[in-house]
């Protein structure tokens, strides 16, 4: 008997791996057809449940957000009593408070319970293969003020699995129409919104229910409760640095790489002695970074966590072009912007809304030293009035009560129903 030889063992390891991976990706792309196919049998024959309410954040990946908010002022009133509420979620392991079912994303039951569920909640666009009934109200909270240019104000597309641009305007303008309700912010967004989501239904300018938070919870006992909960020194100041995602720096469709630009050597020596660092991935980063080497200096969060309670936490924000920086500011909290691919970012991956330059209401800083700087010499007096006119702008409608508002609207569309 002949006894192969270890490298030819691998390679047919290898080929028999190969074409099970390839054989379950068929099935499991048939076996999803078979049940879309079901799904859409299903919204001919099975009545719209008018007390069904389905909650989505940030297409299933976590449990944070407007949804959240929303949905646990529900359960502050009891509301998830009389209500069948049902959280959407890659994770169902993810703790939820009240009586909400969790039901995983795209499984056999997300289909049955999205074919019949009279109220949708989500932050996020629905998958093209989502019915929306009639009799079922959908409402769109969306996910922040926008710098960046959305939808079909863009003139071209960088995204993981996405090129075409003609492709991805047809296709957001397609989801857009079946949105019954948008939350916006304040004035500004509700301008941009309206063009670049061409949407004509009713506008939402409430503010944002997970900036209810920031008013009712921003006060020292919660804020110690919370660093207590977090595992943070309580002796040393707090920066979150909360960067957004590339739309050209990608695994694969969804999956975004985080920008490691900042020198976090430098950023230890400098600035440990007195403070701490957080950083928190954007919800659509999907890298585990080996933090090790930085204990007792970088807490990490991933985008599992609310980001809304280490707003709460922190003492400054280092952001770049991500929208966390119109609802950080309502705190009125120093914010740095690190901004090392400015030109970049502006005229090759997204373009903006507004000169940022000009409206940024902290220190801009293109290097790690320039950042260290900004920090460590910071005077609040150098940029109140510019502060101030951004609050203005852009938090002129926030005042804690975005989400009873949307409680209140959910019931009345039960009732009228």
């Amino acid at each position: 008997m002949v006894i192969p030889s270890p490298d030819l063992v691998k390679k047919k390891i290898k080929k028999n791996i190969k074409e099970f991976k390839k054989a379950f990706k068929i099935a499991k792309r048939i076996a999803k057809t078979v049940v879309i196919a079901a799904y859409r049998i299903e919204t001919k024959i099975i009545p719209v449940q008018k007390n069904m309410i389905v909650f989505e954040s940030n297409m299933g990946r976590n449990y944070t957000g407007n949804p959240k908010s929303i949905y646990e002022e529900m359960v502050r009133k009891g509301l998830d009593k009389k209500y069948r509420c049902y959280f959407m979620l890659d994770d169902i392991n993810t703790y939820i408070p009240g009586n909400a079912k969790k039901i995983r994303r795209t499984r056999t039951w997300y289909f049955f319970i999205m074919g019949v569920a009279g109220i949708w909640v989500s932050d996020c666009r629905q998958p093209n293969y989502i019915i929306k009934r009639k009799g079922v109200h959908y409402i769109q909270t969306w996910h922040g003020t926008p710098l960046k240019k959305l939808a079909l104000d863009m003139d071209s597309v960088n995204m993981a699995g996405e090129t075409d641009i003609e492709k991805y305007h047809h296709n957001f303008y397609k989801n857009t129409r079946t949105w019954d309700y948008l939350i916006s912010q304040n004035k500004f967004s509700t301008e941009v919104f309206r063009r670049a989501f061409a949407f004509d239904k009713t506008m939402l300018e409430i503010g944002y229910p997970r900036n209810d938070i920031l008013f009712y919870g921003n006060n020292s006992e919660n804020i110690i409760r919370l660093k207590k909960k977090m595992g943070l020194p309580l002796n040393k100041k707090i920066i979150l640095y909360a960067p957004t995602w590339r739309d050209n720096e990608y695994f694969e469709k969804g999956a975004y790489k985080f920008s490691q630009a900042l020198d976090f050597d430098l950023f230890r020596e400098k600035l440990g002695q007195d403070y701490v660092c957080i950083v928190k991935y954007h919800y659509l980063v999907k890298e585990n970074l080996d933090w090790s080497a930085y204990t007792d200096f970088v807490y990490k969060y991933d985008m599992c966590d609310d980001i809304a309670e280490l707003y709460l936490v922190s003492d400054l924000l280092i952001t770049d072009y991500s929208s966390v920086m119109f609802d950080y500011s309502l705190l009125k909290r120093p914010m740095f912007f690190f901004t090392y691919d400015l030109e970049e970012y502006k005229n090759e991956l997204r373009g903006f809304y507004f000169d940022f330059l000009k409206e940024a209401p902290g220190p801009i800083s293109c290097t790690t030293k320039e950042l260290i700087h900004s920090i460590l010499s910071y005077r609040a007096e150098d940029y109140a009035k510019q502060y101030e006119t951004f609050h203005n702008k852009y938090n002129h409608v926030d005042n804690g009560k975005a989400s009873e508002k949307v409680v209140q609207l959910i019931q009345d569309l039960y009732a009228k129903s």
